[in-house]
């Protein structure tokens, strides 16, 4: 399906909205404070704050650029806030006061008149009506003067970057690392926010582009600090319907509790504050706009707050930890503690979602034993060695075949994992009160590494078996933006083998993006991979993940609801051409002649475009009949069928007999797996090259590093699928025969009874498709 990556709007729809309108906000922090704001109501931002330190501060941002949305829905930017007046009621509680030295300060980051660089620091106490706690505040930018008290230095307002509002707890010390004894809560409720003067609107992007078919990923640890009504908005615009994939995160969601002087999770699985009222109000807007979110809880936590004995660990004590920074450690499933915390925020979560009326979708999200990089398998933390009987076989390294009494720790191991996905499914079916629909999510290249052909013994337990779960999750975003399609091909078939989940009961992630400098190349794969699995049959597909839908543009298409015409039909010419065929290989070149004489040339095309007129083939009135047949059976020049040039047909020369060496199509990497068919004609370091989509299939001949090869099958677009990647340095050869995809030039065929009764031949154009692979 076609896609677009769009870096700026160019025509399409736009609206208005206030500026500062309480949707658009943003809140940051230093962790492992947490905050979050919601935009319930019309003109109303809250924001709640948790501290767990003196010299934490949170900053409710308004950006004068759209750095979050996506380009197509984003507000237009605005930095001139000259004779600008923003006004709001202020209600806070729990965070320092208005009037106190430190309470809250409007801090705008821009230029000052000759352009350098400045801040400005306004006391919000300075411009406020009411109590310290309840106040109606008015910011006349024009007017504004920074400092604590006034007079002070006039702000210049027309060119601002941001601006942020500080809240801090009523204890606050600057910079200080003293820890309260417990959370201390805070919140703000700025409401009957208006913006009044010159500009008080900005254009904002207003598309609502149709449903595709596609569904969304998204997650807390990314969007904490958007509002649950901001994120909405672009998924609606964005075309995605029905249900949306929201991984809870390992991060940012958890309440924090002191653990000998170290904070980490709770073990009472209860959400901090901040997440709690995002959550509540991001499933009750779901609610309110249809969509069905899958709540997705994995077997990760942030390490710097996971306690140590919840952690998997090698036989050597290391504690398993992902790649990302900073890294989240692995949850023991035989660890009780780690188990039931899982269980108890599962539940909370739940809660939240029968609050709003939504179903209960919620997402066992990749849970495994971990693998380190040097491949020592995470089996051993106390829990575990006690659970496999207090001494089991120590394994070294998950590389390669392993003996017996290793492969048993693995089932044993696989075995204890299916039961704490079954325990955790439970507790969320009693936590449900009804219906629940529960799904298990799986990231094929790490669980089923070729390199440790037995990891799937503990990462894919027997105990997963359909009907176990009610949906199964795949992604495979690693191999899927590497080209690795065997590998890919190899986990669905794994999958199917082992677990025996029916298509129906299937769902695929695609994803995601890490560096926006690889976004054309990684989002026509991601692109692709959704196709893919729709022609897998697989019904719900979902894009991993929003922020890099929204930082790249990526734009998915809805197909086209008319009928269209068949591109192409399979089928061979069906007259043979004559001698006086006539053959021309034509392409774009620009030649701009200098004053001088000299030419400057500059080649539009990298591959010929050719052209036939078979009109002189035609040697009776039985095959002029034909001829008019297979015309109107092609609807004129509106379906393409094959030819074959009887002058170029081969890939050995022009048309000699096939060797199965005579076309290098690539060099393998031991990764990639399908090689485009082509033909090189010329010498040198830079021969013209011709891609070949329609190869005979009985023709083909291939080899792999100088060897007969078996294990490919040809794929649509004259594709060479192996099953198995070549591997790094061996050259990819192959000999074939191949046709050209054609269509009529024209409409019409002229043709004279009378001059082709005389033996003048007819015209009959045809040009050469350029075909889409």
């Amino acid at each position: 399906m076609a896609f677009w990556l769009a870096r700026q709007r160019h025509g399409q729809e736009s609206d208005y909205i206030q500026r500062f309108d309480p949707s658009f906000w943003t809140v940051n922090f230093p962790r492992p404070m947490m905050a979050a704001a919601v935009a319930e109501q019309a003109g109303t931002l809250r924001v709640d704050c948790e501290f767990h330190h003196r010299g934490e501060l949170c900053g409710l941002i308004w950006e004068s650029e759209d750095r979050h949305d996506h380009p197509l829905l984003a507000y237009s930017c605005d930095c001139d806030y000259s004779r600008t007046t923003l006004r709001f009621s202020w209600r806070s509680s729990g965070l320092m006061p208005l009037d106190q030295p430190h309470g809250p300060t409007l801090i705008i980051e821009g230029r000052d008149e000759n352009g350098d660089n400045r801040v400005w620091y306004v006391r919000l106490w300075n411009y406020a009506q009411g109590t310290p706690e309840n106040a109606e505040i008015v910011l006349p930018f024009s007017q504004l003067e920074s400092g604590y008290g006034l007079p002070g230095e006039p702000v210049h307002p027309a060119d601002v970057d941001r601006m942020f509002i500080s809240l801090v707890p009523p204890a606050y010390e600057p910079e200080s690392d003293e820890r309260f004894s417990g959370p201390v809560n805070g919140s703000v409720t700025l409401s009957d926010i208006a913006c009044e003067g010159d500009r008080p609107m900005l254009e904002i992007g207003d598309v609502m582009l149709p449903p595709h078919g596609e569904q969304m990923a998204t997650a807390y640890d990314d969007s904490y600090n958007l509002t649950p009504e901001r994120i909405l908005r672009s998924i609606r615009g964005l075309g995605y319907r029905g249900r949306i994939l929201h991984y809870v995160g390992m991060s940012h969601f958890f309440r924090l509790e002191d653990d000998g002087g170290r904070l980490v999770a709770a073990a009472d699985g209860i959400l901090n504050l901040p997440a709690f009222r995002w959550h509540r109000a991001f499933f009750r807007a779901c609610s309110a706009m249809d969509y069905a979110p899958i709540c997705s809880l994995s077997y990760e936590l942030l390490a710097d707050h996971c306690p140590d004995d919840w952690q998997q660990r090698t036989y050597s004590g290391e504690a398993g930890r992902t790649g990302w920074e900073p890294p989240s450690a692995l949850l023991s499933p035989a660890n009780e503690t780690a188990m039931g915390w899982l269980r108890s925020t599962a539940g909370y979560l739940v809660g939240l979602m029968r609050g709003a009326g939504l179903p209960i979708l919620f997402q066992i999200g990749e849970p495994w034993w971990w693998v380190t990089s040097n491949g020592k398998p995470c089996l051993y933390d106390a829990a575990a060695v006690a659970a496999f009987g207090g001494n089991p076989p120590i394994i070294t390294s998950m590389h390669g075949n392993l003996p017996p009494d290793q492969t048993a720790l693995l089932d044993a191991a696989g075995a204890l994992l299916a039961q704490s996905t079954h325990d955790l499914a439970a507790a969320v079916r009693t936590a449900a009160k009804g219906p629940a629909e529960i799904l298990l999510l799986a990231f094929t290249p790490t669980i089923l590494d070729p390199e440790m052909p037995e990891l799937k013994r503990a990462n894919v337990p027997l105990g997963w078996a359909y009907p176990a779960f009610d949906r199964l999750q795949l992604e495979d975003y690693d191999w899927l933006t590497e080209g690795a399609d065997a590998r890919r091909r190899m986990a669905y078939a794994e999958f199917d083998r082992r677990l025996n989940y029916p298509a129906e009961r299937q769902d695929y992630l695609s994803g995601f993006v890490l560096d926006a400098a690889d976004a054309e190349e990684f989002w026509t794969r991601i692109d692709a991979g959704l196709d893919e699995a729709a022609a897998r049959g697989i019904p719900e597909r979902f894009v991993w993940a929003f922020p890099q839908i929204n930082r790249d543009g990526y734009t998915r298409l809805a197909p086209n609801q008319d009928n269209p015409v068949q591109a192409f039909d399979d089928i061979m010419y069906p007259l043979l051409l004559g001698r006086d065929t006539r053959v021309s290989p034509e392409f774009s070149t620009t030649v701009a002649v200098t004053a001088s004489g000299h030419e400057r040339r500059n080649s539009l095309w990298s591959d010929a475009r050719l052209r036939f007129d078979v009109g002189p083939g035609i040697r009776s009135e039985a095959e002029l009949g034909t001829l008019i047949s297979f015309s109107r059976a092609r609807r004129g020049a509106a379906r393409g069928f094959r030819l074959q040039d009887p002058f170029d047909f081969s890939s050995n020369g022009m048309t000699g007999n096939l060797r199965s060496d005579d076309q290098l199509l690539g060099i393998g990497d031991g990764v990639t797996s399908g090689f485009k068919m082509a033909k090189f004609y010329g010498d040198g370091e830079e021969p013209q090259r011709r891609r070949i989509t329609r190869p005979r299939a009985e023709t083909i001949m291939v080899n792999v590093g100088s060897a007969p090869a078996q294990n490919w099958s040809l794929q649509p677009g004259g594709i060479l699928s192996f099953d198995e990647a070549p591997p790094e340095g061996a050259e990819v050869r192959a000999g074939f025969l191949f046709d050209v995809p054609v269509r009529f030039a024209e409409d019409q065929v002229d043709i004279s009874s009378a001059s082709f009764a005389a033996g003048e031949a007819p015209s009959v154009p045809m040009v050469e498709i350029r075909e889409a692979v």
